[in-house]
């Protein structure tokens, strides 16, 4: 028989086999991560009918070529484009990842592991991630429970859903921050309640509260004091009050809480007051400011200064109830240069005054109501009436008379030449007194003073007391940075254990933790008077650790381009579920099929190590919400499909040839 039939033959099988392989592509060209195969011819075998000979010097012939004839064509090689990213196709789903990158997502069937780019997962009845079209589980790496971070170490399967991620459990706060800027000129940090500064933060059982603390100038430059005042809860009610209980010390300590230390201070009385020892009383003078409502914010009679007189009739000795109606009168002089300038622009003539009508014409001011118009400019002067007679010329001067009606602000008594009050010398009124009758003249120091009582006199040494408490704050003075709290970088709100009522009851207090707070982002600065210092509960890290959290439940899962997977829960917290672990071979294209876009390692290709990577150590990601579609190319595989074609062809003309050519060889016996 001719060769040339069985090499036709052999051609055939091999574009049969070809066109097999452009089908499939065609038929996957929209399956997920599907990789496209191309087939190589080579050759078969060949017939030697001469072999080949070499050149002989002794007899001179020259070497000759073998005479082999080919059997054939074969196919030598099926391989995939494995490494060709195809591309992408976004489906909103979360649990729809894409790889970019030469890497495999690792499977299991619960006997042996599969390697994919089949990205389209979803969550079984069993919390597992796994594959949505064969349910075979996604493996990856678990969450380390002492650290929680992610503990690479043989793959294991996926169980996003437990029951232990569904919930995230209550946690009290064990540590806080403070920052921002402690201005030495803010009047609230020099008053006796202090400058406010709140920390939130959450007992073990997740119920929130707030400790409110408050900061106190010492005096000494740099120098403060930081103590607590109280801790509420979410109601803003007091503990103190919420378990009937004494003080906050009985709660919670912050520093040393050491009785106030004693200090000296001498205060001299005032020049408007007396003291009549008869009474054992003093009595203070109101100056018109203190007791007539208004009066301190009426520009025209702060101009008039001492040029003021009462209208009001009022009998010495006599009482006057808060609210009564008094009228004040005060006298203003302006001069010539001040009624020609801004903003009354008057004209003088022929020792006249005038101002200007509507058209800028001249208006002679002949009366009271005439300079009372004139005069709007004059801040407060349209509220005060002009009596009559009220002004008085002297040559270009004017004289303006003005009255005003105030309302006293409390109960007082009128002396004949001012209003007064009078104050027993007890102890109740001694902040009163302190305040009213005398000055704080030494000895002060800066310090804040509680005094217990006030001597009567002119001059009175007192004993008083600096308060002590809570922890001292301490700043540079050359550059306002931080130096220490009580010594250190951090002080410590510290919890009792239990705390007894005031009817003799046990109250627990284990449920709250101690809170280590650190200052060391506070600041001493000018700030306008203004200081910004406040605390947040957390360390302030990357984690911000020790912040504390209240219960809360599962409300959505993500998937990040590293393959970590992160629950999101619905009292702000996150928690790393675990990582989605990938394989990479030293040959990627020498994995073996195995059907449902799966692929299973071979001895070309490199064994899985039962471990895998993270994703980014060689630079690639993972993409939530996209799938990677077949890298398929139709307009090659058509192309293919037409060489292969002909081919085929070509390889049954050389049967049918053969054909012909033994049909003339059997012809020969006629």
């Amino acid at each position: 028989m001719m060769r040339s039939l069985f090499s036709g033959v052999a051609g055939l099988k091999t574009h049969q086999t070809r066109m097999d392989v452009i089908g499939n592509n065609i038929a996957n060209v929209n399956t997920t991560a599907y990789k496209a195969q191309n087939m190589v011819f080579s050759d078969l075998l060949y017939q030697q009918t001469q072999a080949a000979t070499g050149a002989n010097a002794s007899t001179g012939r020259g070497g000759t070529n073998p005479r082999q004839i080919g059997l054939g064509a074969k196919t030598a090689a099926i391989s995939t484009a494995i490494t060709r990213q195809g591309s992408a196709q976004s489906t909103n789903n979360p649990f729809d990842i894409m790889i970019t990158g030469e890497s495999f997502f690792v499977v299991n069937n619960g006997t042996q592991n599969f390697f994919t780019r089949d990205g389209s997962f979803t969550i079984d009845g069993a919390g597992n991630l796994v594959m949505a079209s064969t349910g075979f589980k996604v493996m990856g790496w678990q969450v380390d429970p002492e650290t929680g971070d992610i503990r690479p170490d043989v793959v294991s399967a996926l169980q996003v859903m437990n029951k232990d991620n569904l919930t995230v459990g209550a946690e009290s706060t064990t540590r806080a921050y403070a920052s921002g800027i402690l201005d030495k000129n803010d009047t609230n940090v020099n008053s006796p309640g202090g400058r406010v500064m709140t920390l939130h933060f959450y007992d073990n059982l997740g119920y929130d509260y707030t400790a409110k603390f408050s900061i106190h100038s010492t005096g000494a430059e740099g120098r403060y004091r930081i103590k607590l005042d109280d801790i509420v809860d979410a109601d803003s009610v007091s503990l103190v009050k919420k378990y009937n209980l004494n003080n906050i010390e009985q709660i919670a300590s912050f520093g040393n809480n050491q009785p106030p230390k004693e200090v000296s201070a001498v205060y001299t009385m005032n020049s408007n007051a007396s003291y009549d020892a008869a009474k054992n009383a003093y009595t203070v003078n109101f100056a018109n400011s203190e007791i007539l409502t208004g009066y301190e914010d009426h520009a025209l009679f702060k101009v008039a200064g001492d040029n003021v007189k009462m209208v009001t009739t009022l009998t010495t000795g006599s009482t006057v109830a808060a609210n009564t109606d008094i009228t004040m009168e005060g006298k203003v002089t302006l001069n010539k240069s001040q009624l020609q300038g801004k903003p009354y622009n008057l004209i003088y003539e022929n020792d006249k005054w005038y101002t200007k009508d509507d058209k800028g014409n001249p208006v002679e001011i002949t009366d009271e109501a005439g300079w009372k118009s004139a005069l709007q400019g004059i801040e407060g002067m349209d509220t005060v009436t002009i009596p009559a007679g009220g002004v008085e010329t002297q040559g270009s001067d004017v004289t303006i008379t003005f009255q005003q009606t105030f309302k006293t602000n409390q109960e007082s008594t009128w002396t004949g030449t001012a209003f007064a009050t009078t104050l027993e010398n007890t102890e109740a009124n001694q902040d009163e007194i302190l305040e009213r009758v005398y000055n704080l003249t030494q000895g002060t120091d800066g310090k804040t003073f509680s005094i217990n009582y006030v001597a009567p006199g002119g001059t009175a040494q007192i004993t008083s007391s600096e308060d002590n408490g809570g922890f001292e704050l301490v700043y540079d003075v050359d550059n306002g940075t931080f130096v220490s709290i009580n010594g250190a970088d951090s002080a410590t709100l510290s919890f009792q254990g239990a705390a007894s009522t005031l009817t003799g009851d046990s109250v627990s207090l284990t449920h709250f933790s101690n809170i280590d707070i650190d200052f060391t982002s506070t600041t001493m600065l000018n700030n306008g008077k203004v200081t910004t210092i406040g605390a947040d509960p957390g360390a302030g890290d990357e984690a911000n650790t020790g912040i504390g959290r209240k219960y809360g439940e599962l409300i959505g899962i993500e998937v990040g381009q590293d393959g970590k997977i992160t629950a999101s829960y619905d009292n702000g917290i996150s928690k790393l579920l675990g990582q989605i672990a990938v394989a990479n071979f030293a040959n990627a294209a020498g994995l073996s099929k195995a059907g449902n876009n799966l692929y299973s390692a071979t001895m070309n290709s490199g064994e899985f190590d039962g471990v895998g990577s993270d994703i980014t150590a060689d630079g690639g990601t993972m993409e939530s919400g996209v799938l990677e579609m077949s890298n398929v190319d139709l307009s090659s595989e058509f192309t293919e499909m037409i060489t292969t074609q002909r081919g085929f062809q070509a390889n049954s003309r050389i049967i049918t040839t053969s054909d012909s050519l033994l049909e003339e060889l059997v012809n020969l016996k006629r």
